[in-house]
C-alpha cells in the first residue's frame, strides 16, 4: 500500500473466515486501520471481524453510527483521517460487505476528496451478504438471462414492487429487518413468496437464516438480507409455423 493512501476494505458479512487474502494483504500492509463505531468505547462489527482474523493489529475506532449520518459526522471523520495523510500514512479504513455497495466507506471517501483532493482512493471488495445467504439456503440467485434488482428496505418499497412485477428479475433487499411483515406481503401479492429467503445476522452471533414466509409477521434486525428468487418462466409456443 502506497503511503498517504486511503483504501477501503471489505471484510465481508461477519464471518472471519469470509475475509479475503487481498483485504489481509491491505490491512497488513496499512500503517494505520480504522473502524467505524457507533461510540468511541463500542467495538463495531468491522472491527470486531478485524480482531479475530489479526488480533495483533490495533485499529483505530470512528463514531460514525449505522445507517444514514449528517453530512458532518463524515466531515468530522474525513478531517481525522487527513490528519493521519498528513502524516504520510496509509489507512485502511474497514466496512463489512464490500466497500462499493451501500457502505459507509462511499460517504467517507466523498468528504475525503473534500478536505484532502489529492488523496489517492481505493478500494478492496467483499464478499457481499447476499452471496452469503444464497450460499446457505441453497438458493440460485442468477440463470440463463436473469436479472436482479439490488435494494435497500430503507426508504419507499416502490422499486419493490416493479422489480417483483417481472419474474425474470431476482429481487435482494438489503437492511429491510424492520419491514420484514410489509415486504412479505408485497412478495406474497406478487405471487413470489415461495423460495423467497431471509438472512439476519449473517456470520455473526444470532445468525439466521429461514424463508421469507417463517418471519413475515416479525420485524428483525437491521443486518437482514432477503432474496426473491425469479422464476423460471417457460417459453410459450405462439403455434406460427417458420413462414
Amino acid at each position: 500500500m502506497f503511503p498517504a493512501t486511503l483504501t477501503g476494505v471489505g471484510v465481508g458479512p461477519g464471518d472471519p473466515r469470509q475475509v479475503t487474502l487481498a483485504a489481509l494483504d491491505a490491512l497488513r500492509a496499512a500503517a494505520r486501520v480504522v473502524a467505524p463505531s457507533s461510540s468511541a468505547e463500542a467495538v463495531g462489527r468491522a472491527e470486531s471481524v478485524v480482531r479475530q482474523v489479526c488480533p495483533e493489529m490495533a485499529t483505530t475506532r470512528l463514531v460514525i453510527p449505522m445507517g444514514s449520518s449528517p453530512r458532518s459526522v463524515y466531515r468530522d471523520a474525513a478531517r481525522q483521517i487527513a490528519g493521519w495523510l498528513d502524516l504520510d500514512e496509509a489507512v485502511a479504513f474497514v466496512t463489512l460487505g464490500d466497500p462499493n455497495v451501500y457502505s459507509t466507506f462511499t460517504s467517507l471517501a466523498a468528504a475525503v476528496r473534500e478536505v484532502r483532493p489529492e488523496t489517492p482512493i481505493r478500494t478492496v471488495p467483499g464478499i457481499m451478504a447476499f452471496q452469503v445467504l444464497a450460499a446457505s439456503a441453497s438458493t440460485t440467485v442468477l440463470d440463463g438471462t436473469q436479472s436482479m434488482t439490488l435494494t435497500t428496505g430503507l426508504d419507499d418499497l416502490d422499486r419493490l414492487d416493479d422489480a417483483l412485477e417481472n419474474p425474470a428479475e431476482t429481487v435482494v433487499v438489503y437492511k429491510g429487518g424492520r419491514r420484514f411483515p410489509e415486504i412479505a406481503k408485497r412478495a406474497a401479492s406478487a405471487g413470489r413468496l415461495e423460495g423467497a429467503v431471509a438472512g439476519e445476522l449473517l456470520g455473526m452471533p444470532g445468525e439466521r437464516v429461514v424463508p421469507l414466509a417463517d418471519v413475515a409477521g416479525t420485524p428483525s434486525a437491521y443486518l437482514s438480507t432477503i432474496i426473491i428468487p425469479a422464476v423460471s418462466v417457460e417459453p410459450t409456443e405462439s403455434g406460427e409455423g417458420p413462414g
